[in-house]
């Protein structure tokens, strides 16, 4: 559907909402036809449905909650009985419209959201973003596939001989066509983004048979049965007739599933066979995922046995050695615990050597600087560290190191700083301080323990306010025992082991 099809005073006087980036993909894929028979977010009768049945409410089989949330204070505004009053535009994170929804059904989630159900309809004439050319619709990828069979590929990792192989094989048993789905929403198992992930598949092109290859926003949901049933609906919508499988897809959506031996390298003549073909002195196995990311961590070339060169060229240029790659050292504790000194020490070593683009994020600058007029509720501790953890992230981005050193006492906003650093293609370090409180308040160089404690100063962190000990962090130091020199040099040696830094020449 092209353009809008409800009045324009509607949309103008409609509120705008932005979606989070999971129901953005399920936006994308429900305006495509890819969700077929879905025209729209799922209200409360067929989500009941499916929890109890794996169906919506008339019956038809569907593997996943489709479902969308907006602020409470804007579904309260919503008149759902009346047409002219109960539309949402949906933007992208840029604000430009992309959708509507006519909410048709409305009920309280969570944390002052609504869940909403009803139709959604196309604003505009299409997204933007990199591979727009490759985000074709199912109708329009259907149209254009040969008769006949068609083998669906899932390639949510990159390509290499071993899957290559395996490909080649049935496509040429079956008969079938090639149609390469790549999902492109997030970065992927291997860390690598959406855009590279893209890129290495073409670098592969000419190493599998004649293929189309199409974009789709599929966002893993954590549960592998659903997720691999969604995905067989997905590639059923774009035509697929059969699925290769490497184990984690089930039938779905009336598909075949092959799922081929496991094939190994033959030293005789350099083929790939199936494994149990080869005796054990002549054979290579694949590699694994994590063998293949040590290697490009050190900056060690892939082998071409494994894979090709053109996609090693593309995983080199994409997941440079460590020691080249954006990094977020994020230290976090107690006031007094001795973070920020350790983040300053550590700032300075590493300009000293010059083998870094560094930014130091100290947190009471950026208080200051970035985060003037936020207080100290949860709420504004949240904001003020999602502020820290988007500036370290785009350093990151570019390839520089961010030293980040605030207070950040709750999980959930250091876990998104962990995420923006990883959609960023960057690595992440959490560096506890772990003094222990008593040794802070003894310390305590500003005054604040001393003025919380007399009831003059509220909200303070390990007084009237709760510190969240991480329990994902690289790297605990304590100060007690411990002098910040040493301390700095905890942390540089823990970055020279994991190939972040060099060693110093003196």
């Amino acid at each position: 559907m092209n353009g809008s099809v409800l009045p324009e005073d509607v949309l103008r006087d409609a509120p705008s909402y932005t979606p989070r980036p999971r129901e953005l993909a399920d936006l994308e894929l429900l305006l495509s036809g890819a969700y077929a028979p879905l025209t729209g977010f799922l209200g409360r009768a067929d989500l009941q449905a499916l929890r109890r049945g794996g169906r919506l409410a008339d019956g038809t089989p569907w593997p996943v909650a489709v479902t969308l949330e907006i602020p409470a204070d804007m579904a309260d505004g919503l008149q759902l009985d009346d047409p002219q009053r109960r539309t949402v535009v949906l933007t992208d994170p840029e604000g430009a419209p992309v959708a509507a929804i006519e909410v048709t059904d409305s009920w309280p989630t969570r944390d002052g959201l609504h869940a909403v159900g009803g139709e959604v309809k196309r604003l505009g004439d299409g997204g933007h973003g990199p591979f727009q050319r490759l985000r074709r619709p199912p109708a329009e990828v259907r149209a254009l596939l040969p008769p006949g069979r068609v083998l669906g590929v899932i390639a949510d990792r990159p390509l290499h001989r071993p899957q290559l192989a395996e490909i080649a094989h049935a496509a040429r048993t079956l008969a079938a066509h090639l149609l390469i789905l790549v999902p492109i929403s997030g970065p992927g198992p291997d860390g690598l983004p959406p855009e590279a992930l893209v890129r290495a598949v073409f670098a592969a092109r000419d190493r599998m048979p004649p293929a189309t290859i199409v974009v789709v926003p599929l966002m893993p949901r954590g549960d592998e049965v659903r997720d691999a049933l969604l995905r067989a609906r997905v590639a059923g919508a774009f035509g697929v007739t059969h699925v290769l499988s490497t184990g984690d897809m089930l039938t779905g959506a009336g598909l075949r599933v092959l799922v081929p031996r496991e094939l190994a390298y033959d030293n005789r003549d350099g083929q790939w066979r199936w494994r149990e073909d080869i005796p054990p002195r002549n054979r290579r196995l694949a590699m694994t995922p994590a063998e293949i990311e040590d290697l490009l961590d050190r900056g060690f070339p892939l082998p071409e046995w494994h894979t090709p060169p053109a996609v090693a060229k593309e995983l080199a240029r994409m997941r440079p050695p460590r020691r080249y790659r954006g990094l977020v050292v994020f230290f976090t504790g107690l006031s007094g615990s001795g973070k920020s000194t350790i983040a300053r020490g550590l700032a300075d070593s590493l300009r000293e050597t010059g083998e870094r683009t560094l930014t130091f994020l100290d947190g009471d600058v950026v208080r200051r600087e970035l985060s003037a007029g936020l207080g100290f509720s949860k709420a504004d501790r949240d904001r003020n560290v999602r502020r820290i953890g988007w500036v370290a992230a785009e350093v990151a981005r570019h390839h520089g190191m961010a030293v980040a050193c605030p207070i950040a006492p709750y999980e959930s906003a250091r876990a998104a700083v962990r995420q923006m650093a990883v959609e960023a293609g960057a690595g992440f370090v959490l560096v506890h301080v772990a003094t222990p409180l008593e040794v802070c308040e003894k310390r305590d160089r500003k005054g604040l323990y001393a003025r919380a404690r007399a009831g003059q100063l509220r909200g303070m962190t390990g007084v009237d306010d709760p510190y969240e000990a991480p329990e994902d962090a690289e790297l605990t130091v304590d100060t007690t025992d411990m002098s910040v020199a040493d301390a700095v040099e905890v942390v540089i040696a823990y970055l020279i082991e994991n190939g972040w830094v060099e060693p110093a020449l003196t």
